[in-house]
């Protein structure tokens, strides 16, 4: 998989503070790439330099294997935190004025918009303005200036926010669908679940430095712990627990269980999961048996406590 996004070496400083140290991602295309990291970490003065907002102190970027120019912003569509529409503006006029500015012509703006509103069920809000819209409901045209032009790389800066669990999950399954046809995603947030179900890439920012980057399921691996949680059912809890304690680190843990098991937490250091298995099973019925990988949430709060 080749990159759309080169980030080598991206230096950016506001008088003496840094806030981005020589940073180097790479955003692989295609992907949904989970931008994370603590609130002043870097990552929103690093979105503003993709978006040609600001620019870096040191280091370069490459879109597509070009360095980055003022015409690749046709190619990039971003929808920042703090959202920018005219609170005064007619939603429908607003639309059309905001395709104009990246490329479209007016008719294929309104062709692209008629789509878009008709899809999201947002035809009747066409002269509404704005301010007279609840944040979820500006949210939705947000999104839709966002992606009309169909460009290659999307940046999206906190989409759920505002929305209600309904509207978040039709966002969702657009996002998926859009990189489905096409599109590279970048996805910052703050919501640890939906990196979960959206990212297959990650990087975490830290105090202006890259801590961490690759794909998410290699992530997981660098960060298991090699420990398993165990549920079981049995008449020699003194005999198990002895023998346990022979071979493995044990704690006791809790997870949601119909049965009145016994739930520990075992690390097997050097034995297999099958070892630890058949030992539980000698000892009596076995409920519950499942590798504890972490998280990215686990991840996220690990790296950053390091």
């Amino acid at each position: 998989m080749s990159n759309i996004l080169e980030i080598r070496s991206v230096v950016k400083k506001y008088g003496d503070y840094t806030a981005l140290n020589s940073v180097s991602l790479t955003v692989p295309k295609g992907s949904i790439y989970g931008l994370l990291g603590p609130n002043g970490a870097g990552k929103t003065s690093l979105i503003r330099i993709i978006n040609q907002i600001t620019m870096p102190d040191g280091g370069e970027i490459l879109l597509d294997g070009e360095k980055l120019q003022p015409k690749h912003i046709q190619h990039i569509g971003y929808m920042p935190e703090e959202r920018g529409l005219y609170k005064s503006m007619k939603v429908g006029e607003q639309a059309l004025y905001l395709a104009q500015l990246k490329g479209l012509s007016k008719k294929e703006a309104k062709i692209q918009l008629d789509f878009w509103f008709q899809k999201l069920e947002i035809e009747g809000w066409w002269d509404k303005k704005i301010e007279e819209l609840s944040k979820g409901m500006a949210q939705k045209v947000q999104f839709v200036v966002t992606v009309l032009h169909k460009p290659k790389l999307l940046i999206f800066d906190e989409p759920f926010s505002g929305f209600d669990p309904v509207n978040a999950n039709i966002i969702k399954d657009e996002i998926l669908e859009l990189q489905k046809n096409g599109a590279t995603i970048i996805f910052s947030t703050h919501r640890m679940e939906s990196v979960e179900e959206l990212c297959d890439h990650i990087a975490l920012i830290h105090q202006s430095n890259k801590l961490i980057e690759g794909k998410l399921a290699d992530v997981k691996r660098e960060f298991r712990s090699n420990t398993y949680k165990v549920g079981i059912m049995t008449q020699d809890v003194e005999g198990l627990m002895f023998h346990l304690t022979q071979h493995y680190s044990i704690a006791q843990t809790n997870f949601k269980s119909l049965n009145d098991d016994l739930k520990l937490e075992v690390q097997l250091g050097d034995k297999t999961p099958n070892e630890l298995l058949q030992l539980l099973l000698q000892k009596g019925q076995v409920t519950h048996f499942e590798e504890n990988i972490p998280s990215v949430n686990d991840i996220f709060i690990q790296a950053v406590s390091q």
